[in-house]
């Protein structure tokens, strides 16, 4: 028993030994796998944590955009996936045309906590929404870190994504209304609404056109863009800088008096109001328009010789003044990532890709967009795709674009004014009244959000 007794204390010795070892090793691995995210955050291109990942399969994205006519976004991503081959691969998801629609999808998605989406290109009226309701990622971090210079893209595409200090999306093109006309029907550029609406009539049906001039009148966002452009150029605006609603006022009616006035000529297609952007440039590149006006992107779809009938036979101007000014509205399109996607880091790659200089690039070369990285309207590559993108006042145009009413209610906003509008184009109201009635809707919206 004595020697039982002695046998069993050396197997208890033993046996606590090896259990302390192997506390010992397992503590290591534990610290190593909180310190990974602090060491790995930021995604650096080169030795960032996709590459520490090392995962067997790459890594899938999904990136959700509206259509894109020019397909310049499946060569962003063509682009982006070779160069990023077995680390990660982005998939494209294509979203309605209508800009209403695909706010409305996304907002379904984020609100409920879906990671469906990894990057999503918004509305440059959007950030500030999605920021506030925690649907996207602050960005300055990851800037800061990969010591991105965003002083090399336009600032009111910055201010755009900027919301309580942060930047929620990166700056990807910029747009401003713009009119386009058919250079062997015109010989001199109309430089008012008025002298449009003249030159519109008088051309109509030259050189096989069914129509003087198009635009976008349905019932969704572009309708706001063109009511804010005829509402600026006649002295008109929809809020003030503090946000305060001012939109009933002699100048907004009349700018709304001529955009009616074109709407309901007969020199426009009789359904316009049902017409968005591809409606519009569908017609005007098959050669059915005197005029239209349209985005940055028409240059290049004018110039597609697979799909257009009139390379070569148009050109670009400003938008034509009214008693005021000539008013571009801003446009554009900036890109976030979903604050729940499963994959932010690799998002982040992405991002910094087809929002930089590599990215923005094919935009403007197959896409005709107007970049937002400036130093491109200086690549000579770009320059020859885009010889307008070398007028200064091109750019400067775009830069100094009047936006559309800068509020934190923005969609109420829109919402009311193209219901309004829409009733008065149909003519179910008068201008006179659909102005009182935005006037007193949008104040109570205003009202209801303090």
């Amino acid at each position: 028993m004595k020697h039982l007794g002695k046998i069993m204390a050396v197997l208890l010795a033993l046996t606590l030994v090896f259990s302390l070892g192997a506390c010992g090793q397992k503590q290591e691995p534990e610290q190593e796998s909180e310190q990974k995210p602090a060491s790995t955050s930021g995604a650096d291109s080169e030795t960032a944590e996709p590459e520490a990942k090392t995962p067997e399969e790459p890594v899938k994205l999904i990136y959700a955009r509206g259509m894109d006519s020019t397909k310049a976004n499946i060569k962003i991503i063509e682009a982006f996936n070779k160069k990023f081959e077995g680390r990660i691969n982005v998939e494209f998801r294509e979203m309605p045309s209508d800009t209403g629609a695909q706010h409305d999808q996304y907002v379904t998605a984020f609100a409920a906590g879906g990671d469906e989406f990894d990057v999503v290109d918004v509305d440059v009226i959007w950030p500030a929404e999605f920021a506030q309701a925690g649907y996207s990622l602050p960005l300055d971090k990851l800037i800061q870190k990969d010591g991105i210079n965003m002083d090399e893209y336009m600032q009111g595409q910055r201010d755009a994504g900027t919301f309580k200090g942060k930047l929620w999306a990166m700056p990807k093109f910029t747009d401003g209304g713009l009119l386009y006309y058919r250079t062997d029907i015109i010989d001199k550029v109309p430089q008012t609404w008025e002298e449009l609406i003249a030159a519109a009539g008088a051309n109509k049906g030259k050189e096989g056109t069914k129509f003087g001039y198009v635009m976008q009148a349905k019932q969704y966002e572009g309708l706001v863009c063109n009511a804010v452009e005829f509402i600026a150029a006649y002295g008109g605006a929809v809020v003030d800088g503090n946000g305060d609603i001012i939109i009933n006022s002699p100048e907004t009616v009349k700018g709304l008096t001529v955009m009616k006035e074109i709407v309901t000529s007969d020199f426009v297609p009789n359904n316009i109001t049902t017409f968005t952007e591809p409606e519009s440039h569908t017609a005007f590149i098959e050669g059915q328009s005197v005029f239209i006006r349209n985005w940055p992107y028409q240059w290049a779809l004018g110039n597609d010789e697979k799909q257009s009938k009139i390379v070569g036979k148009f050109a670009m101007a400003p938008l034509p003044k009214g008693d005021k000014k000539a008013a571009a509205c801003l446009g554009g399109w900036m890109t976030i990532i979903n604050k729940n996607s499963k994959y932010p880091a690799e998002a982040w790659e992405f991002v910094k890709f087809m929002c930089g200089q590599e990215g923005q690039k094919i935009s403007a070369i197959d896409g005709g967009n107007a970049p937002t990285y400036l130093p491109l309207y200086k690549d000579e590559e770009v320059l020859a795709k885009s010889p307008h993108f070398a007028d200064q006042g091109f750019v400067e145009g775009l830069k100094a674009a009047v936006p559309r009413p800068v509020s934190p209610i923005y969609p109420k906003l829109s919402d009311i004014m193209q219901i309004e509008i829409s009733k008065a184009l149909a003519g179910e109201q008068s201008i006179e009244d659909a102005v009182k009635h935005m006037d007193e809707k949008m104040k109570a919206a205003v009202a209801e959000a303090k």
